[in-house]
């Protein structure tokens, strides 16, 4: 896992808002003063969750409402989906976003 620093300012009241990593697009989240970061689209019909809203620990797909939560990723049951989430860590220099090294960099490491 290689972790990345968010270099933008995070405001101070809860938002979801899409930020860009690496070159990876992700949906960034602060539920009731916690941050959560998570694959910004919908595996559904590819929405972008960072055009969502929150709603009892969810994030909520703004095309057909489909609900994520926000700590596992699991959709509600019926679902049968997930989004992929990913570690942050709050460190005293920053915010800190733990991204997977790709297959063959973890094989030939």
């Amino acid at each position: 896992m290689r972790w990345v620093k968010i270099d933008i300012p995070l405001p101070e009241e809860d938002f979801v808002k899409m930020i860009k990593i690496d070159g990876k697009k992700l949906c960034l989240v602060k539920h009731q003063h916690k941050l959560h970061a998570l694959e910004n689209n919908c595996p559904h019909a590819s929405g972008l969750l960072s055009a969502g809203w929150c709603k009892n620990g969810n994030i909520i797909c703004p095309i057909h409402r489909y609900e994520y939560n926000l700590e596992t990723g699991k959709g509600l049951p019926g679902q049968n989906d997930y989004v992929e989430v990913y570690p942050i860590e709050e460190q005293e220099d920053g915010v800190y976003i733990g991204l997977p090294e790709g297959f063959w960099k973890r094989l030939f490491s």
